[in-house]
């Protein structure tokens, strides 16, 4: 029951710190000491405190774990907690510190102690790009962990989860080397990029959430949810948004119809808690529909790639053919000795195959597609070239690129929204008012002139001398040989068109050098969206 209460005075433990503070500003030694507080403060696992309200119970708004920056920030927290209890939603973006961000297994108490105490100790050390924890580290891990860590995998981690983020060959150490500059893992995660896009690559998926809404309604329900069509025939796969009644985008997440009363919805494991609280929160009452979270029942490979399609036509019996089996369709095959759903559909920009293999299959099926995959130049391929790759193509991530806040208008979603489906869905209203207006912010896509700096997130985008944005995520382009990025750009308030974007001059900067780029409303690789389809 202890909550601020005060601790016994300890002034050797504060000793070392008053006597610097005194040095650098000397009017503290004769100041004398008001006020001695020594009490307990509470700290989270990632250094951001929690607010909102909680995912499993409604009406229950949190705002605790404030490290250290409770009273400074007192006031705006109150402030939008307060309008978050009124209105119903949060008055803006306010994901990182939102509690929803948090996996249920992040109560652990050995969990809390050890990466929180990692966490406060890094506080005021250098914040490297890519920069991944040390401690409780193994929580959630692939059925093909092991496999990859054999082959030479550096793992990065989301929500506890293991990811291979890239693959060391040569002899090389599958270790980080941290700098603001091209890390160890480049031209290793460059390999697997080229792969892809030349001849095949194999990704572990697996930390993908996953979620089963089934019933008689099931199909109204994702109805009202979605932007896009998702009464469609069965096997098809719909990429859509989950939108609020401002017209911001909750989620960005892909639903494959598997049975008349049956959808599979796949999303990412960082948005886990988020997305499955905001599907279990749209199903009414009467509705005949349950959601369940199926995401430890699966694994997934990613086969993507030119050559995927002859590789896992050597494995199955199925015909994949683009007549049988189109780009965005699911078809359950047989694939070794496994019943598996094969997803055609790409986060990279090629051809290629999501494949949901049941969690106790999945290790055979791996080893079947890297057996078959030597006479095809098969490569084990990391979340680094995912992000390169998915950047060429100028796929839109959430988090970074789209939030709450951003309309599809605004981020350049329009074609995933079925403006005139039955019953409309929820953000319509608001989204009409915004195509008849014009939108005040565009997401584009930019490209540094320069090939030897790199993008990040945050950098300053200018156009014809005038600060109009921000990059909202980088990476570098193998194939494009370039850093690119994806910004939102500003017209002062103004409607942004499509003229006024190409007609400008464009810089970003980096480390207060403006580098000029190029801009464009469409992907600088494939605009067209050919290659997923071939």
């Amino acid at each position: 029951n202890f909550a601020f209460e005060h601790l016994p005075a300890d002034l050797g433990h504060i000793e070392p710190l008053f006597a610097a503070a005194m040095r650098r500003v000397p009017a503290l030694e004769s100041a004398g000491v008001q006020v001695f507080f020594n009490g307990p403060e509470s700290f989270t696992p990632d250094d951001r405190y929690l607010l909102g309200e909680a995912p499993e119970l409604r009406g229950l708004y949190v705002a605790a774990g404030f490290n250290s920056i409770g009273i400074q920030s007192a006031g705006g927290a109150g402030k939008v907690l307060a309008d978050w209890i009124l209105d119903g939603h949060p008055p803006f973006d306010l994901w990182d510190v939102d509690i929803r961000r948090c996996a249920p297994f992040q109560r652990n108490r050995r969990y809390l102690r050890e990466r929180t105490v990692e966490t406060l100790g890094l506080l005021y050390a250098m914040h490297w790009p890519y920069r991944q924890a040390e401690s409780a580290r193994g929580v959630r891990r692939s059925v093909v962990h092991d496999r990859l860590a054999a082959a030479g995998a550096c793992f990065g981690e989301v929500a506890g989860y293991e990811r291979a983020n890239w693959f060391a060959t040569g002899g090389a150490e599958p270790r980080y080397a941290y700098s603001y500059g091209r890390q160890n893992w480049f031209e290793h995660s460059a390999g697997e990029h080229r792969a892809v896009r030349e001849r095949a690559g194999l990704f572990d998926q697996s930390s993908f959430a996953k979620f089963a809404l089934l019933g008689p309604d099931a199909a109204a329900v994702l109805g009202r949810i979605c932007a896009n069509e998702v009464d469609v025939p069965v096997g098809r796969i719909v990429y859509t948004q989950w939108l609020n009644e401002r017209g911001g985008i909750e989620a960005d997440l892909t639903v494959t119809r598997e049975a008349e009363d049956a959808y599979l919805v796949v999303t990412s494991c960082a948005t886990q808690t988020r997305d499955f609280s905001w599907l279990c929160r749209s199903i009414p009452a009467e509705a005949r529909a349950v959601a369940l979270d199926v995401s430890p029942a699966y694994a997934v490979l990613g086969l993507m790639g030119p050559q995927s399609r002859e590789l896992l036509a050597t494995l199955t019996d199925a015909d994949l053919s683009n007549a049988a089996f189109p780009f965005a369709t699911s078809q359950v095959i047989d694939l070794g000795y496994a019943r598996v759903r094969a997803s055609r559909i790409t986060y990279v920009g090629e051809l290629g195959y999501e494949l949901y293999i049941p969690t106790d299959f999945a290790q055979s099926v791996y080893d079947l597609i890297v057996g078959a995959g030597a006479a095809y130049g098969l490569r084990l391929a990391g979340y680094h070239a995912l992000d390169s790759l998915r950047m060429e193509r100028g796929y839109r991530h959430w988090g970074h690129d789209i939030s709450d806040e951003d309309t599809p208008l605004e981020a350049g979603l329009q074609f995933a929204v079925a403006w005139d489906k039955p019953g409309g869905f929820v953000g319509r209203d608001t989204l009409v008012r915004q195509r008849e207006a014009g939108v005040r912010r565009r997401l584009v896509a930019l490209a540094l002139e320069r090939a030897d700096l790199l993008l990040y997130h945050n950098e300053p985008i200018w156009r014809n001398g005038a600060l109009v944005g921000a990059i909202s995520s980088g990476a570098f382009g193998h194939t494009l040989g370039r850093s690119l990025g994806l910004g939102y750009v500003a017209n002062g308030g103004a409607p942004v068109s499509a003229e006024w974007i190409t007609a400008g001059e464009y810089q970003v900067e980096i480390a207060s050098e403006r580098i000029p780029a190029r801009v464009s409303l469409q992907p600088f690789f494939d605009p067209a969206g050919e290659r997923v389809r071939r």
